[in-house]
This record gives C-alpha cells, structure tokens and sequence, in this order.
C-alpha cells in the first residue's frame, strides 16, 4: 500500500498542476493504467486517494511544484494524428464548421472549429467555413464577421467559405425531387395540431395528398400567392420512437429581410433538411458535430437516401461549456438587453470577444479545447484548466510589475531616498529592467497592512527591512531595521509617484443557474510609475496579484486575466 500512495500521490500532484485542482477521479484513472493490479482493492485505492486528494488540494501552487521535482513522469509519445477519425484517408478528409450568424461565436464554437480544422489539417485534407444563414429573423452580417474575426484570431484559416443561403435555387429543385417521390408533402395543419400529432405517433390528412397535388400546393408557397400558408414535410414513421423522424419539417415561411439575399426569398429550409444535402454536395467526407444531434443522425441518412445523394460520416462530440459561463443565446441574450453584462466581450462571457479582451491566449483555447477529443462524455469544467494553458503562455513574456489594492500608507521614519533597479523578468532578459523610486512614504495592500502587527519586521520586496512601530486606522509608521536577520514576510509596496489604477475581475456570471450581482469585482489601488510605457493591450504580472491586460490605459484600467 506504500506503493501505492507514493503512486496517488504523484498523480494527484501532477493533475492538480495541469488543472489548478486535482479530481479523485482522474486520479485514479492513471493510477489504475500504471498500475493495473490496484482494480483488485478499488474501495482501499478510492479511500486512499480521496485522501491524498484532499492533502494535495490544500497545497500552494509552490508547494506543489517542489514536490513534484521528487518525481519522474513517463510521457506517452503524440499519435501522428491526435484525433482518431474513422476512416480518414490522407488527402481525402473534407470537413467543415457551420456556425449559424444569429449570435456571438464562443468557446463551444471554438471547441467544434478546432475539431473540423485540426482534423483536415492532420489528413492534409480541406476545411469549409460554412455559413448557415437560413433564419433571415435572428441572423445578420455582424455575426458573420464576428464569427469570421474569432476564427482569425484563434489562427484557424479555411479553404474555402460558403453561404446555405447562396443554394436556395438547389434546396428548393431538392425539395421538388421528395415532393415528386411522394417523400415530402405540404402540411397546411395549425402549428398545435402538427406538435400534439407528432406526439401521439398520428399523421395528419395533408400526408395523404397525392404528388401532384403537394406540387401545386409547393408551387403557391414558392410563389407567395394570396392565401397560401403551410410547411414542407418529410414523410418519415409516424410509428417510429425516435421522434426525429415523425414527418418533421423541412421548409418553413419568413417574411424577413434577409441580410443577404434581402427579400429574394421567402420560403428557408431548416437544418435538418439544408445540412445533409450541403454536406454531401460540398464533398465533406467526415461531419462532425454536438452529440445533441445523435437522433438525427436517422433523419440525416433518411433525406440523402430518398435523394440517393453521397454520405458523409457522422462524427459526434460532446458540446463544451464552462461552469456557470452560459453558452446559450437563451441565457445570454436577456444578460445583454438588460444590461447586465455590458455587451458580448464583457470578460464575465465565454465569447470568444471576451476572452480575448481577457487577455486569454488563442493557443490556450486550442489546447484546452483539443484536450477533450472527439469524446462524448459530457462535461462541464471550470475556468481553472484554461487558466493553468494561459499561464504557461504568460509566465515567460508577461513584464513584471508593483501593484497595490486598496493602498495603506506607511511612513518609514528614518528612511533614505533612494532608487532600486529591478528585472522586469526573474529570467528573461529581453525584458530588461526598470528603476523604482523610493522615499519615506509607501503604501502597501489593505490586507497585508491587516496582517502586520507592533514590533513585527518586515520586508519591503527588493528593497529594505521595516520594523512597524505604530498601527492606526489608515496609517501605519514603522523604521528601518537591520538587514539580517532576513524576515519571513514580504511584502508589495509602491512609492510616491505610484499611479492610480483599478482593476475588473470577472467571476461567475451564474450561481445556481441565476445571474450573480457580484460576478465582476473592482479592485482600486496603485501601480508602479513605469505602467505609463505600457501599450494598450499589454498583458504584464502584478507581483503577488496576478495576470492582467491593459484594458484602458486613459483610465489606466487593467482585467484581471488569470492567477
């Protein structure tokens, strides 16, 4: 059992490093692959790694990494291809990513663009950005280039870009052929009346209309004649239990102007219908999408068989979304017509806007993302694995620099003027140094200023050693003390000439499914002079803070990024 907790130990070590906490689950996981033996006792090896678990959590990002240098990690070697996609021939894969324009791309939509682009890249294949604009009532242009700009940032490039709307012309002659092959008919029933029908598993008397009959009525629709009104449906098993496939709708009336094609059309397909046709006429070899689909997946077949159309293989996923982050247009819409959030990069959102006004790294996202494959597992993470990715991008280019929230001051009586020259990196020196000006007066965060008590010494980071004299409300007034013993605590400080700056941190926008009043924070305080060489956008290190990106610099007004 000693071996096996030194086992534990090392796994939940290691899984708290690559995720800011460790999970008894994954844990166990690869205690069970390196040592297979263990599944003999697994309520001994659950208790036990509970445990250690629990111990390793407690543990500081620090402490962590020293333990971990006891340790030796064997890493499994990359497979050629990372994603495991049936079938896939090199040279052959077509794919494509069809986000609908009626909102804000996010970082589910990340999720499945990264999928459909990486796998056409790995099987030196081709990546259709598909835009599937058929909803003139929620889509407009200014999701279309949202959506277009979040892929660009994120690096991803496409061979090529289509519009479902530019096909119109062919979905209606593909419509036509089901009508003509009696697979699809015009229902002209209430909306009520198809929705209690559908449930009960009874057709209506419009599926009895012979072809001729549903081609006229068609005809009306496409015509937009005085008094037509109904749908397209396609003619599948009122009998069948997947719901998917009792006569579902294929077309349906808008009056709306289309951003686009402006009031060209009137009669738009759905998904159901537009996206098996689109797949197969556009050459996509592996369509990939949310698992949400999988009884579709019937219907899908169903229409490129009664259209006797080439099939793409589908290729389910599980949909990605952050823990109290809504994705859905549902939850996030009224968030921003109430003004709740203060647009679609406000950094409480998972937007691909707001995460990178956050300051988050496209490789971040492309690593977190990947790192769930083609699995369906459903899941729903926190920000802390896409954090720890952020961080390792980060630490070694982001300049380091003094922050102060909610300033004490401190008077240092005996103190000397003086100048420090500081690295602007502990390691990379491409980034220079910077000079720090200090006198007798300082201010020091309210919570470390909290901590100290009479007669404790101190150390100003970098500079000199403090003996605190006195505590007051507001003030504190201390001397200098020798310089050895070195003490223990040390603390942040800024001098005179610090500027005024503030700080947005973003937290759970939800909790408990309901929007949370303070999930954006703002910390006050005081920043180094040198913040002024700052460019706007520039993401840099408040010592003992954090990572943060200069979101304002008129306002010299930070985001925090991540720990």
């Amino acid at each position: 059992m000693a071996d096996l907790e030194e086992v534990l130990r090392k796994h939940a070590l290691k899984n708290a490093q690559e995720h800011g906490k460790a999970q008894v689950k994954a844990v166990v996981g690869r205690v069970l692959a390196e040592v297979p033996d263990a599944k003999k006792n697994m309520k001994e090896v659950i208790s036990k790694a509970n445990e250690i678990v629990g111990e390793v959590n407690r543990m500081s990002k620090e402490q962590i990494e020293e333990a971990l240098k006891s340790y030796t990690f064997v890493e499994k070697k990359e497979e050629k291809h990372g994603l495991r996609l049936p079938e896939a021939e090199k040279g052959k894969v077509v794919t494509r990513f069809p986000p609908e324009p009626s909102g804000y791309p996010h970082i589910g939509h990340a999720k499945a663009a990264f999928l459909d682009y990486e796998a056409a890249r790995q099987f030196d294949g081709k990546f259709i950005l598909r835009i599937d604009d058929t909803n003139p009532e929620k889509e407009s242009e200014e999701y279309v280039k949202a959506i277009e700009e979040g892929l660009k940032w994120l690096g991803i490039e496409w061979n090529e870009e289509s519009y479902v709307s530019d096909s119109m012309l062919k979905l209606y002659d593909y419509a036509e052929r089901l009508i003509e092959t009696r697979d699809a008919y015009v229902c002209t029933c209430e909306q009520e009346k198809i929705r209690a029908k559908r449930a009960a598993g009874m057709g209506c008397k419009c599926r009895e209309r012979e072809a001729h009959e549903n081609r006229k009525l068609w005809d009306a629709l496409l015509k937009n004649s005085s008094g037509a009104k109904g749908i397209l449906r396609f003619r599948g098993d009122m009998d069948s239990l997947n719901t998917a496939m009792r006569d579902p709708a294929l077309f349906r009336i808008i009056k709306k102007r289309h951003f686009r094609q402006h009031f060209k059309y009137h009669l738009w397909p759905l998904y159901d219908f537009e996206a098996p046709i689109m797949d197969s006429l556009e050459g996509v070899t592996h369509a990939m999408r949310t698992k949400e689909y999988e009884l579709r997946d019937e219907l899908y077949y169903a229409i490129l068989h009664a259209l006797n159309l080439r099939k793409p293989l589908l290729v389910e996923f599980s949909r990605l979304q952050i823990k109290n982050a809504p994705v859905s247009k549902r939850l996030l819409n009224p968030l921003i017509e109430k003004h709740k959030v203060k647009g679609w990069d406000d950094p409480r959102l998972p937007t691909l806007a707001a995460l990178k006004r956050r300051g988050i790294q496209p490789d971040a996202i492309r690593t977190f993302v990947l790192s769930f494959g083609l699995g369906k597992a459903e899941s729903e993470p926190g920000w802390e694995a896409l954090l720890v990715e952020n961080r390792k991008l980060l630490d070694p280019k982001a300049q380091r620099l003094f922050f102060v929230p909610s300033p004490v001051k401190l008077v240092v009586k005996n103190a000397l003027v003086r100048e420090v020259e500081l690295k602007s990196h502990p390691t990379n020196e491409k980034l220079g140094t910077r000079k720090l000006a200090a006198s007798d007066e300082f201010h020091l965060a309210e919570l470390d200023a909290d901590d100290l008590k009479a007669g404790e010494v101190f150390r100003l980071k970098d500079l000199i050693n403090v003996r605190l004299e006195k505590k007051s409300k507001g003030l504190l007034e201390g001397t200098i003390a020798g310089e050895e013993p070195m003490p223990k605590r040390k603390v942040q400080w800024v001098s005179k000439g610090a500027l005024k700056a503030s700080v947005l941190v973003p937290g759970d926008l939800l909790v408990d499914g309901e929007y949370n009043e303070k999930s954006l924070q703002v910390d006050k305080g005081l920043v180094e002079p040198s913040a002024k060489g700052l460019e706007q956008g520039a993401i840099v290190q408040f010592e003992r803070y954090g990572f943060c990106k200069l979101d304002d610099k008129s306002k010299m007004q930070f985001i925090f990024t991540n720990p």
